[in-house]
């Protein structure tokens, strides 16, 4: 019997229609407002009823998965970014310019630092000077489900939410994520690498042996790497580091735990990226033609590449228009996770979405850990609003819905879980896929989408924030949830 693994809840508040519990209060004190109109002030109440309903109707109306008012300021928020040209990134080759070589939107404050890794290489941070947040990015390779016993299975994942629960006993980490980019190879990696590893001087034979092994091998291939990114509040540190200098250590040391105890959970580190492999990733992400001469820089010349700022990584042109995002020689359409697996699934349930295809794609998890501190008291007000919503339910219908008892069992579960030693983690996904032909682009979202189906997921597509998604997807350390929060988004 097959395990299988489930329990995600979406985060609720204490309110009407979905609303939050500040909200509910104002559309109260609204009703009470009109009633009052109507009882001593009857020429009021006339005027006041048809506002109150429209602000009904945008609050509690549902439109794509948000209320209607958010929907409309989304969509005026980007046509008025629209009619002030911020929709819009050109990079003047030969012009001079005080903020040349920045990475577009919301990536402008993101600096690359290059630290010493105390193994004698070095390893590459995204600093983003706006926030004070310093990401490092791990390489790894994932085990195959497939090819192990199950018992296996089960323990990475064991492992995988130790791993995740951990973090809740290290505020100074603000968020992890994990991202899993397939791309299509036309074979001249596979020739390109084989020709770099063989020995001039060994046997003929063997020479012709591999050789025939490269020219029978399939013309196209795919490359699939997936990374761990690990964003940190240097403020944070029990040390306090002074300076950058000081921040770069202290992460290079809590890289070397967390290295050791990712390596329990089914994949294989690799080692940290380097400052030109990010620059790689950002430049092959914006413009994917560029990704066979970058490949190659890596293998044979990897100091050719410029890391002491975002030269060889920017953009030249990029462009978000409401349903994509359109960057040197890539078009490219973001999602954004609607609604987790409403049933148990198992650990393949992502296998679909996260499978090469011809075009290139990229999906990241994005986990923020809660404190150990303060989860407690967020599940029993997580409780308390799913009972209330229950409560709610069965006092005006005289029912509840099976979707808010099973809401209500999953709360409770969540909790008895977490006083047993249980992490809590929010959870977000984001995905993008990119395509060098225009009109290839419905195809490649169509088939996205319909994958993420197989996967029992639902993606919404980030209408008017495909910019935002897009950049999530990156190892620069991007977070949309905690940007809103800061009024950043």
């Amino acid at each position: 019997m097959a395990r299988t693994y489930g329990g995600w809840r979406r985060r609720r508040s204490i309110g009407l229609f979905g609303l939050s519990f500040n909200a509910t209060l104002g559309l109260l004190a609204g009703l009470i407002v009109l009633m009052f109109s109507g009882l001593f002030a009857p020429n009021l109440f006339l005027y006041l009823l048809p506002v109150m309903a429209a602000v009904f109707a945008l609050a509690a109306v549902p439109v794509q998965g948000e209320s209607l008012l958010s929907f409309l300021l989304t969509r005026l928020r980007w046509w008025w970014a629209s009619v002030l040209g911020h929709t819009r990134y050109r990079a003047g080759v030969l012009v001079e310019h005080p903020r040349a070589f920045q990475l577009p939107g919301i990536l402008a404050p993101i600096t690359l630092l290059s630290c010493e890794d105390g193994r004698g290489g070095r390893f590459g941070i995204a600093w983003n000077r706006r926030l004070g947040h310093m990401t490092a990015t791990v390489l790894v390779s994932s085990n195959s489900v497939w090819l192990a016993e199950p018992g296996d299975v089960d323990g990475w994942v064991a492992n995988w939410h130790s791993w995740l629960a951990s973090f809740g006993h290290m505020p100074w980490v603000q968020w992890i994520t994990v991202t899993v980019e397939s791309r299509p190879d036309p074979g001249a990696a596979l020739r390109e690498g084989v020709a770099a590893q063989v020995d001039p001087f060994s046997p003929e034979a063997a020479r012709k042996i591999v050789s025939d092994l490269v020219e029978q091998a399939p013309a196209i291939s795919a490359q699939i790497e997936t990374r761990v990114s690990i964003t940190f509040d240097p403020r944070k540190f029990p040390a306090n580091p002074k300076d950058r200098l000081e921040a770069a250590a202290e992460i290079s040391n809590y890289l070397n735990t967390i290295e050791s105890s990712l390596g329990s959970a089914g994949v294989t580190v690799l080692g940290r990226a380097t400052p030109q492999q990010l620059v790689a990733m950002v430049r092959t992400a914006y413009d994917p033609a560029a990704l066979n001469e970058f490949n190659t820089l890596l293998r044979t010349n990897p100091e050719g590449i410029e890391t002491g700022d975002w030269t060889d990584a920017t953009p030249v042109e990029a462009e978000t228009f409401h349903d994509r995002y359109v960057h040197d020689s890539g078009h490219s359409v973001a999602w954004i996770w609607q609604e987790a697996p409403r049933t148990h699934v198992t650990s393949t349930v992502l296998a679909e979405l996260l499978a090469p295809t011809r075009y290139t794609k990229r999906t990241t998890l994005l986990f923020r850990p809660w404190p150990a501190a303060a989860a407690a008291r967020a599940l029993e007000s997580q409780n308390s609003a799913a009972q209330y919503k229950s409560e709610l339910s069965w006092r005006v219908r005289r029912r509840v819905s099976a979707r808010d008892n099973q809401d209500l069992a999953y709360a409770r579960q969540a909790a008895r879980e977490e006083t047993r030693g249980a992490g809590l983690v929010q959870m977000s996904l984001y995905a993008s896929v990119t395509v060098e032909d225009p009109e290839q682009l419905k195809r490649a979202a169509a088939h996205t989408e319909s994958a993420a189906e197989t996967s029992k997921i639902r993606l919404r597509r980030a209408w008017g924030s495909q910019d935002v998604a897009f950049a999530t997807t990156l190892p620069l350390g991007v977070c949309p949830p905690f940007l809103v929060q800061r009024g950043m988004g």
